[in-house]
């Protein structure tokens, strides 16, 4: 299923790099839209957190596709704090939207991914949408894209790098296509079968996008002939490969407190005392070391099945031993 050139339109214009570094990325801060706003009338535009004028007027003219958009930035908050949440940088600060800190205001591997899941979450909601009849307008078939485009004033190279990592999210999308199949005949039989392409979920595409992100090129913004472009920095006799993930800056280590750099720092967090990992006491709390402490949960336990058909359990209660860093 496939969006008709309108919605596509809406959908790539909304994440048009407006004037400033990060503007690519405000609008997710209309996750924070109260419910209560129906969203019915042109005016209502104006109340939404994060939109520029262009994105306001966008907004007036596709009210109907608002609450998808909505509800798209509220999936790529979830799903980039769930994919982060074993690492020293968890994505806490894409919270703040849309009044970024400097690891995502900068052209950082944070801000690459980030840009890559808004990208690619836009789409799979709309796209979702769409098949489940949500969305009026939707029809089947290829239709070419709509282009995106570039203001000039501004870092051009920040622009570029965020463009291309737009792109990279859109393509996994793309990629993550699957064949789906559902069997029809007597008595479970499969003498009739109906396949169609679907979607993965956003948090498998979210981890690919992640793989992506540890293994991301640095990249400078170096002239070539007549004009300049994003190159590996280290490697520069190749171009940068479409599938990969681009910045321009490098982050610093997240472990200590410095707004000024984008970093919250790790005291606090809890650590697996047991695990290899990124979530490792060890790495986690950069070699400060940890704190134990107890908590109670409680769960279902003693459950029984009983004909027919229900399920009871008692609930259990037990402690636990749990770590945060010092």
């Amino acid at each position: 299923m496939k969006l008709s050139r309108r919605f596509l339109l809406a959908v790539f214009l909304s994440l048009i790099l407006q004037p400033g570094i990060c503007h690519g990325i405000k609008w997710l801060a209309l996750s924070k839209t109260p419910p209560v706003l129906a969203l019915n009338q042109t005016q209502h535009c104006k109340q939404l957190e994060g939109l520029v004028m262009s994105q306001v007027q966008l907004c007036r003219s596709n009210l109907e596709l608002m609450q998808t958009i909505i509800q798209a930035a509220r999936e790529v908050i979830k799903t980039c704090r769930k994919t982060f949440s074993d690492m020293r940088w968890n994505c806490s600060s894409i919270e703040l939207a849309p009044n970024y800190l400097l690891d995502l205001e900068r052209g950082t591997r944070e801000s690459a991914f980030v840009y890559a899941l808004s990208a690619a979450a836009i789409s799979h909601t709309i796209a979702r949408a769409c098949t489940t009849g949500d969305l009026p307008g939707c029809s089947c078939g290829p239709i070419p894209d709509a282009p995106m485009k570039m203001k000039k004033s501004g870092s051009q190279a920040n622009k570029l790098m965020h463009l291309h990592n737009s792109e990279v999210g859109r393509q996994v999308l793309k990629a993550s296509l699957e064949m789906k199949c559902k069997c029809h005949g007597v008595s479970g039989s499969c003498s009739i079968k109906t396949c169609w392409k679907g979607l993965q979920e956003l948090r498998d595409i979210a981890q690919d996008l992640k793989n992506k992100y540890l293994s991301a090129t640095k990249v400078v913004h170096r002239p070539m002939g007549t004009r300049k472009y994003l190159v590996p920095k280290d490697i520069d006799i190749r171009p940068v490969k479409e599938t990969e993930l681009i910045y321009l800056q490098s982050s610093p280590d997240f472990c200590m407190k410095n707004e000024k750099v984008g970093s919250h720092g790790t005291q606090d967090r809890q650590c697996n005392k047991t695990s290899n990992g990124s979530d490792s006491c060890d790495l986690m709390c950069c070699g400060r070391g940890y704190n134990p402490y107890t908590d109670k949960v409680v769960e279902r336990c003693h459950c029984k099945y009983h004909w027919c058909c229900y399920v009871t359990c008692k609930k259990c209660e037990r402690t636990v031993e749990r770590y945060v860093c010092k």
